[in-house]
């Protein structure tokens, strides 16, 4: 039986409503799959699975292989994939247009933050996010806070326009713009038999005989041989995890000391060894390369960077 998909007379039309699911689509095969999709989204599978399905029938095509053989590409889906990438691309190159002709700014600004850096005061995002509004007060502005893989694969993919995130290995196709430094230290948490000993008391080859937790993404040379010895039986995506761990009492851990301030001062965690294990980790604004003409892009980049330099790296 030949499946039918919507009505002829509709069909290959896009309207304004098909731009969302295009944009799912995209997620979808970005991310090889509904279920990864789903947890990229943040949404249910169903609710990806009935998105492709009313994008098909639009379109009159079949887009996808899904089974138990697992997700692929029919030639019509790779074609329009394709074309979507295309599409995209011409709707943010439409949005600059607009803007160079305006005496005023206006479209969106899409920020992608990694988690818990409220805390930090030098960060100073709160500061930057007020200086653009009053300079730019006609763009809209979506915020979003997320683990920094995530960040990065966003902005790559044109979702986001700025990214912030702990600085990692260079990444092609992006623009790194230094912001400041944040001290790091190791932690442990009250129930863990760390906890009740003195510093003095403490020695390298006991530490590397308790569980670590670490970050699950990719971190500069450094931090990496941080993790090299210690013993990881757990990742995570950001420090809140890493704090929830530590609280078992069945881990040490690093986390941003300014951000552990809040359970240290309870009597919750105690910093380790600070006199050796304390270390700077630096922060950096991700721009894409294509988005270096936006003025909205750049009075952004301007208004963080700016004060970054202001407060000091």
């Amino acid at each position: 039986m030949v499946k039918k998909f919507g009505n002829p007379s509709t069909l290959g039309q896009i309207g304004d409503s098909d731009l969302r699911q295009l944009k799912i689509f995209k997620v979808v095969v970005d991310c090889a799959g509904f279920t990864q999709a789903a947890a990229e989204l943040n949404v249910t599978r169903s609710a990806i699975s009935s998105s492709m399905a009313d994008l098909e029938a639009r379109l009159g095509l079949k887009l996808c292989n899904r089974g138990r053989s697992g997700f692929s590409l029919t030639d019509s889906g790779r074609k329009i994939y394709k074309y979507t990438n295309d599409l995209l691309a011409c709707v943010n190159e439409f949005r600059l247009k607009v803007n160079l002709i305006h005496s005023s700014l206006t479209g969106e600004l899409n920020v992608g933050v990694v988690n818990n850096l409220i805390s930090c005061p030098k960060m100073r995002i709160v500061n930057s996010l007020r200086k653009f509004k009053n300079e730019a007060p006609m763009v809209k502005i979506n915020f979003v806070t997320m683990p920094p893989n995530e960040v990065e694969r966003r902005v790559l993919g044109g979702e986001l326009d700025i990214g912030i995130v702990p600085q990692r290995k260079e990444i092609s196709g992006l623009h790194l713009h230094k912001l400041y430094g944040e001290k790091v230290g190791l932690f442990c948490g009250e129930l863990h038999p760390l906890y009740a000993l003195n510093d003095s008391d403490i020695t390298d080859s006991m530490l590397l005989e308790y569980d670590m937790v670490a970050p699950n993404y990719s971190t500069v040379k450094s931090a990496e041989n941080l993790y090299r010895d210690f013993k990881v039986t757990a990742e995570v995506s950001d420090g809140e995890s890493i704090a929830f761990l530590l609280m078992t009492g069945c881990f040490i851990g690093f986390l941003p000391i300014n951000y552990a301030r809040q359970w240290v001062d309870k009597g919750q965690f105690r910093q380790v060894l600070a006199n050796k294990y304390e270390h700077k980790k630096t922060y950096v604004a991700l721009s894409g390369a294509g988005q270096s003409r936006d003025p909205v892009v750049e009075l952004y980049l301007e208004c963080l960077t700016t004060d970054a330099e202001r407060v000091g790296a």
